[in-house]
């Protein structure tokens, strides 16, 4: 039998001024702890939390943040599609993204995707205020790593470093992951809501640019996604 879907968990919110967090994250433990972080904060309160990008969808219009604190990691839609599609429907809203996945690889594109912020949940819990507060004043936090890396790019000189997926599509990425994770290509095809025939020709398109020769390469690859950086420098 197949389970209902959730629903949307409204929390009761601090009056006054405190700024409104939306919390989308698909395990409870780790929203409890994003909310114990927060709630102890005078200026800051969660005003509810969601563990799908659709239902993060019905919770802005409902509950009007002033920030999505979002997991890139989500079942059936990215964050990184959420953040994009946030973006689209309500552009005032801060994103801040947060995530476990290594930083260089992530955070660039969830900047492009329209996030103001990116951190990694291994930071401590006033790093992750800090991030908040910042991303709320309308200004960019990501690691002072991250930071140097996007000022090589927008000033057109040849970066110090660049990991194997910097030259993927965000599409082409997203199928590179997927197949880490063990997911056929029908079932990339159902999650991504796109023909098997697309998901054959993005995947054709990660072996060519990563020079990959086979799928079976590209499955070897993409297991080893986490370690990119490493695997970049050698």
């Amino acid at each position: 039998m197949a389970k209902n879907n959730p629903k949307l968990n409204t929390l009761p919110t601090k009056a006054g001024t405190a700024k409104k967090i939306l919390i989308v994250d698909d395990h409870p433990m780790m929203r409890e702890g994003l909310r114990a972080v927060i709630e102890q904060e005078p200026d800051l309160t969660v005003c509810g939390v969601a563990e799908n990008a659709r239902q993060a969808m019905e919770a802005v219009p409902k509950l009007a943040p002033d920030l999505a604190l979002v997991d890139i990691t989500l079942p059936k839609k990215s964050g990184l599609e959420l953040v994009k599609d946030l973006k689209v429907m309500h552009p005032g809203l801060a994103i801040l993204a947060i995530s476990m996945h290594d930083e260089s690889l992530y955070a660039e594109r969830m900047l492009r995707a329209g996030a103001a912020g990116y951190i990694t949940k291994h930071q401590p819990p006033e790093e992750l205020v800090k991030a908040i507060r910042q991303v709320l004043q309308r200004q960019i936090y990501v690691s002072k790593e991250i930071s140097e890396k996007l000022l090589w790019r927008f000033s057109g000189q040849p970066q110090k470093s660049q990991t194997p997926t910097d030259i993927l599509t965000d599409r082409e990425f997203e199928i590179l992951q997927l197949v880490g994770s063990g997911k056929s290509p029908k079932e990339i095809a159902q999650q991504l809501h796109i023909s098997g025939k697309t998901v054959a020709v993005h995947s054709a398109n990660v072996r060519h640019k990563l020079k990959l020769q086979s799928t079976a390469q590209m499955i070897r690859f993409a297991v080893q996604s986490e370690n990119l950086k490493a695997l970049a420098s050698t």
